[in-house]
């Protein structure tokens, strides 16, 4: 799978924030279709491309980075391994086969790089992972007797040995483990953890979204308020959100406004007859509310994103690193499909409102479209109303893949 990266030439009109940790670059070495494929990711990136150049694959590897970043198992995280490995892929003399997926993390430390290699027949495990910045090795693991449950990790140290040995489980990421092993005590060892500190708050905080209409429609139990990668439980999160920041709120019913069919004065959700379940609904403004249920698919699927966009890691169902303080994290959405259902001018709207936000530094924006024709010609638009003096959003960058 070839990727070749093209970015828009706009300029950022808000400096992103150096020492906030992001991903700024995907490997796919071998993973699914991609072979060799490297994707130069911004704050907003779209993938574009016909249906089988990889665009799901390349989000769900992301996904699959960023959930063992958190200290999730292998098998939690690979439910299907085989699909993970190139088509052609041959076994080796002990009939092996696997993949291999990597990022590239910037912030204060400068580019950290991560690289792993997974093996998923005849038995799922990782048997290999680098992370490494300015050249140097920092943490490196191989598994040297398949009999065992462990690979042989060795981490930088730079004191009385060059490197510390000892064993890691084969089911986890050893990055996210250092903290547990590693002491701190020399320059070395605190490289190692800093650099791996950066990888995993970069990683951590991913919200997969593809939003599922068939299932906003209906009337949903209030719970915890928090929305779910297929936005069921959207009426449950207005019946939080809308509370909780009337500024917020108004810019959510404003984009809506802009994006769904007739007048939208405000979204609410209320509870329905028997209690415990709440449903949302389009206030019109003349006594007249529509129900979900009669909004279309892709008027669901706008307004579902638009929700996404306006709210952050207390409202979605994410996994922050709570360890770190919340200015120096950043949410990534990851959106498959970003374009489906939508008309033109939804589809130019929600890009426009994932620049403005990523503009403000505190969410990244990974997307995939299977023509990105469209989203140029917005981003064009949008450089001429900065160029014209209006608040210009920050660059778009476009990756195509191609089969």
């Amino acid at each position: 799978m070839a990727a070749s990266p093209a970015s828009s030439a706009l300029p950022a009109s808000v400096a992103p924030v150096p020492d906030r940790p992001r991903v700024t670059q995907l490997r796919l070495s071998a993973f699914a279709g991609h072979r060799r494929a490297v994707l130069r990711l911004g704050p907003l990136t779209v993938l574009a491309g016909p249906s089988g150049s990889g665009k799901t694959s390349a989000l769900r590897a992301y996904d699959a980075l960023a959930r063992l970043g958190g200290g999730a198992e292998l098998g939690a995280v690979f439910a299907d391994p085989g699909a993970c490995v190139p088509e052609r892929a041959r076994p080796d003399a002990q009939h092996r086969r696997g993949f291999r997926i990597g990022c590239t993390a910037d912030g204060a430390e400068g580019p950290v790089h991560l690289d792993v290699a997974v093996q998923a027949e005849p038995e799922l495990r990782i048997v290999g992972e680098r992370l490494t910045a300015d050249g140097v090795v920092l943490l490196e693991t191989a598994l040297r007797d398949p009999g065992r449950r462990a690979v042989q990790a060795a981490w930088h140290t730079a004191g009385s040995a060059p490197v510390t040995r000892a064993p890691l489980p084969d089911d986890r990421l050893g990055t996210p483990l250092l903290p547990l092993r590693v002491a701190g005590k020399t320059d070395g060892q605190r490289r190692v953890l800093a650099a791996a500190e950066q990888m995993v708050v970069a990683l951590r905080s991913v919200f997969a979204c593809d939003p599922r209409p068939g299932r906003m429609r209906e009337p949903v139990p209030t719970g915890s308020g928090r929305l779910l990668g297929g936005c069921d439980n959207l009426a449950d999160v207005l019946w939080r959100t809308r509370a909780e920041c009337g500024r917020r709120h108004a810019q959510f019913v404003a984009a809506v406004r802009a994006g769904c069919a007739g007048p939208v004065e405000d979204v609410l959700a209320e509870p329905v007859l028997g209690g415990g379940v709440v449903r949302a609904l389009l206030d019109r403004g003349d006594g007249v509310r529509t129900g979900l249920g009669r909004l279309g698919y892709g008027e669901l699927r706008y307004l579902a994103l638009a929700l996404v966009l306006f709210t952050g890691p207390g409202v979605l169902e994410v996994d922050p690193a709570g360890e770190v303080p919340a200015a120096l994290q950043t949410l990534t959405v990851l959106a498959d499909g970003f374009d489906r259902g939508l008309d033109v001018c939804q589809r130019a709207e929600l890009l426009r409102l994932a620049a403005r936000m990523c503009d403000r530094g505190h969410i990244r924006f990974l997307g995939a479209v299977a023509d990105a024709s469209w989203a140029v010609e917005v981003v064009e638009a949008m450089g001429e109303a900065g160029r014209a003096g209006a608040a210009a959003a920050g660059g778009v960058t476009v990756v195509h893949l191609n089969p």
